[in-house]
């Protein structure tokens, strides 16, 4: 057995806490925080690692990150924090030393700890909203002419500029907690979630060259997402370049243009600069060294997401999957034979018009059946929802959520165009499945007005459903598409999705996993050929219309002849459920990927 590593700091930008929200550059928070507590719980992760600093900004304008940041509930417990005028629980010599950061940066610091499952690990947060602009020039100074990173250029943007901001003081800060002292390279470890983490593994470089092993974990690839969404071949287009590519030896600035104009991308490809690079799924691997330059020639360790443990029974199965079917009875009359479900933001990568396309060819096979089946899309552009008073006011009015308006506070953003352009039409051609979009925060009483029954909780959406969709344009790893699978229900989920490679892989094929019906948008139909990864640049909306019209007929044949008719086969799905996160749980994760990628980088200081 190896041994232990001392010390490891991951940063990220939802070190805080986790608001389950997407900021402005696109990551989804609430999906890294999920990822740092399956990780940073897991008893392989704790056993093996012995001091975890959580390093990150601190949001103090946000009063909700503070409020949620300060509630004992999120299991934070502060020790030190000249925002909330807490130095107590600090030692005199610790407490000169961070104050002595906070002059010299222009900053203030919140240290404490946080609980992570049965683990408590230290938590050290940077306000730096008002830098010593001298401290953050010189550090803009020394990235330009050690890496040639023209900070000025993107200066303008306010995540790249608080990435940067936050970095030499948390490096600082480190120091005065007593992180890392005496200890060589090999025996800690910096690990630079995401793009706004390398920042402080760059600091540390410049700073104390040879002093720190650096680790960039990749949750995605910005550039990649971008390109995916912002033209109209989507991922059938972007996959089939990536893979074209390979032969003919292009990087994605030789095929697309120069991405630099974008400083996610730039600093993306500056990760080849740390000791070891990790990617959240076989596709990531691929996206990253489509980025070309030394990131192609990099080593680059496979770290997926895990599943969590399922701990759902039977009894607790099939009383959500009641409380589903007696919710679809109040609003509709009609008590459907099956549940469907899609919960995620109504953003373009989510694919939603995807899901209607599969239901299409499933209503003509339930209609011939004589079956129903409700589907709840769980979808709001608003983080916080909306009040209340106004869905039951909505709900009396005229019959939310059946129906929806759009110019009182209702339908918001992409809420209107899925609702109008995309379910409505599914729902005037449908015979036995009705869509309904529930366009709110919550899945209670409480939040989404009188019909739904009392004893509803969040937890029965996922519990409950029959098939949950996840066909995403864009799905570095897809977590929330296949957790449902953990409470025995079917995830139809597109083969661009992280986490069909890591089925494969522990699975021995994703069709040895009958709760994971896997649709292909990637493969061009017959006939079709491709010479290049030129020739794949023209496929456009009317290319990626065919695959998917040939993909959802297919799809939705597999859901058929798997949906549960019965409390035998939902006890069977649960079961091959339960085993799939046996093998992909974060203990295997911790244990399995992500401690030897660490060793891996700790090798070179050794």
């Amino acid at each position: 057995m190896t041994a232990p590593i001392p010390f490891v700091v991951h940063m990220t930008h939802t070190a805080g806490i986790d608001v389950g929200d997407t900021d402005a550059g696109g990551i989804d928070v609430g999906e890294i925080g999920a990822v740092l507590e399956g990780l940073l719980g897991a008893l392989a992760y704790n056993a093996r690692i012995e001091r975890t600093v959580m390093a990150g900004p601190l949001r103090a304008d946000d009063s909700n990150f503070m409020a949620r940041l300060t509630d004992p509930a999120t299991g934070v417990l502060l020790r030190y924090s000249s925002i909330h005028g807490v130095y107590n629980g600090v030692t005199a010599e610790r407490q000169a030393a961070l104050a002595a950061v906070e002059r010299r940066f222009g900053v203030k610091l919140f240290y404490g700890t946080r609980r992570f499952g049965n683990a408590v690990h230290e938590l050290l947060l940077v306000d730096a909203s008002r830098p010593n602009r001298s401290e953050i020039d010189a550090f803009h100074y020394q990235l330009w002419e050690s890496y040639k990173l023209d900070c000025l250029r993107y200066s303008h943007h306010p995540e790249f500029a608080q990435a940067l901001a936050v970095a030499p003081p948390l490096l600082a800060a480190l120091h005065a907690i007593d992180g890392g002292a005496g200890l060589r390279a090999s025996q800690k470890v910096i690990v630079a979630h995401d793009w706004p983490g390398l920042p402080l593994a760059f600091a540390a470089q410049l700073t104390e060259p040879g002093q720190w092993s650096t680790v960039f974990y990749a949750h995605e690839s910005p550039t990649a997402r971008r390109l995916i969404e912002g033209r109209s071949g989507h991922d059938t287009a972007f996959y089939n370049v990536l893979f074209k590519s390979k032969t003919w030896q292009l990087d994605i600035d030789s095929l697309y243009g120069s991405q630099d104009d974008h400083y996610d991308h730039r600093l993306m490809r500056l990760a080849s600069r740390c000791d070891n690079v990790l990617a959240v799924s076989e596709l990531t691997v691929d996206e990253l060294r489509f980025l070309g330059g030394r990131l192609g020639r990099a080593n680059i360790s496979l770290v997926p997401y895990g599943l969590p443990s399922p701990g759902v029974t039977l009894a607790e199965r099939l009383a959500s999957r009641r409380l589903l079917q007696q919710y679809a009875q109040n609003l509709t009359g009609v008590t459907p034979d099956f549940v469907f479900t899609h919960v995620a933001p109504p953003t373009l990568r989510h694919a939603f018009w995807r899901d209607l396309r599969v239901l299409e060819h499933l209503d003509a096979r339930l209609r011939r059946a004589g079956a129903h089946a409700i589907f709840f899309v769980l979808a709001s552009s608003l983080p916080a929802g909306r009040p209340p008073a106004w869905v039951r006011a909505w709900e009396t009015e005229y019959g939310w959520p059946l129906t929806h308006r759009a110019d009182n506070g209702d339908l918001v953003e992409g809420e209107a165009n899925f609702y109008a352009n995309v379910l409505e039409p599914f729902n005037r051609q449908a015979a036995n499945i009705r869509g309904v979009l529930v366009n709110q925060t919550g899945w209670s009483q409480a939040r989404c007005g009188e019909r739904m029954p009392a004893a509803m909780t969040d937890a029965d959406i996922r519990r409950g459903t029959d098939l949950e969709f996840g066909q995403n344009i864009y799905a570095p790893f897809g977590r929330a598409q296949i957790e449902p699978m953990l409470g025995g229900a079917l995830a139809c989920v597109s083969n661009v999705c992280g986490c069909v490679s890591f089925v494969d892989s522990v699975m021995g094929g994703a069709e040895h996993l009958p709760n994971l019906v896997v649709a292909d948008y990637m493969s061009l139909p017959q006939g079709y050929w491709l010479g290049s990864p030129y020739d794949a640049l023209a496929i456009d909306q009317g290319v990626r219309d065919w695959v998917e019209t040939n993909s959802a007929r297919s799809a939705a044949e597999t859901i058929y002849e798997r949906l549960p008719r019965s409390e035998e086969t939902i006890a069977q799905l649960l079961a091959s459920g339960a085993a799939a996160a046996e093998r992909m749980s974060w203990e295997v994760v911790a244990r399995d990927y992500l401690l030897p990628a660490l060793k891996y980088a700790t090798r070179k200081g050794e």
